[in-house]
């Protein structure tokens, strides 16, 4: 599944393409899994509205909408195989496209997904209390030292489990979960609740540079990511833990060890992470 460096790879680059072009049309598939708002109601929702801005929350691509003094978001959560696409009209319509939206810039934004884990859904803003759109928890790249360490207080859970809880800290999966820990020197099945200060410290610090980093690279392609154009990231050749099961560790050369933590594979070096 596309996690934060993926989704903001994919925000940015569709943002660069499409901000400030009106959706004349949209086209969907209908079909029941991929839609959480209906689609009668995205198209209503979207149809002559402008787009403001497309940016990131957790795992989820917000398109910001305005029309007509409506304000409203669009929701876009890629699942496991979700792309969001921006095409020319004459490129063949990829199999498993369930949205295609026209744009006044003559391009086309185009939501494909294989296997229809993704979900499409649009949130207005017509009343005065509506907010928008601010994800289940909090944000990796913001959260202070102070709130980052509180998050974990007390929880008897295991601190790999804990950073793929989105209520907690939204935006966090699999890969980078073990790249942070990595490279904090943390093992994925201490209690998160007994870390010191320090240690979770250096996971927050640790989490924030590899997440970064990915997103300079693009994202990391393991499985089908590809960005906004079709093309994959490159963040895959800089795993040190990720999918490297018996290879040697980069730093101690002891072969990493694949484990399940909270019924994810995970997987560390057993002398650099204690």
């Amino acid at each position: 599944m596309p996690e934060l460096p993926e989704v903001e790879t994919v925000a940015n680059g569709v943002h660069a393409r499409v901000h400030g072009q009106t959706i004349q049309s949209i086209w969907t598939s209908n079909k029941p899994q991929t839609f959480k708002s209906t689609p009668e109601v995205i198209s209503e929702t979207l149809t002559g509205s402008r787009i403001e801005r497309v940016h990131r929350v957790g795992k989820t691509i917000v398109v910001d909408l305005k029309r007509s003094g409506m304000e409203a978001q669009f929701l876009v959560h890629l699942g496991m195989t979700g792309r969001l696409l921006v095409s020319e009209p004459d490129v063949p319509i990829p199999p498993h496209t369930h949205a295609v939206l026209s744009l006044s810039g003559g391009r086309e934004l185009r939501f494909v997904d294989a296997r229809r884990f993704g979900r499409l859904s649009v949130l207005t803003t017509h009343e005065e209390d509506d907010q928008p759109y601010s994800g289940p928890g909090k944000e990796p790249l913001l959260i202070s030292p102070p709130d980052f360490i509180a998050l974990f207080r007390g929880r008897k859970t295991p601190i790999k489990a804990a950073l793929l809880n989105q209520s907690l800290l939204h935006g966090v999966g699999n890969i980078y979960a073990d790249e942070g820990l990595f490279r904090a020197g943390i093992r994925p099945k201490r209690q998160a609740g007994r870390l010191t200060r320090a240690e979770l410290g250096r996971l927050r610090e640790a989490l924030i540079t590899v997440l970064k980093h990915a997103i300079e690279l693009g994202g990391s392609s393991v499985s089908d990511y590809v960005d906004a154009d079709g093309v994959r990231g490159f963040f895959q050749l800089e795993h040190r833990v990720y999918m490297r099961t018996g290879q040697p560790c980069l730093v101690c050369s002891t072969p990493i060890k694949k484990i399940v933590v909270g019924g994810r594979s995970t997987h560390f070096c057993p002398v650099c992470q204690q």
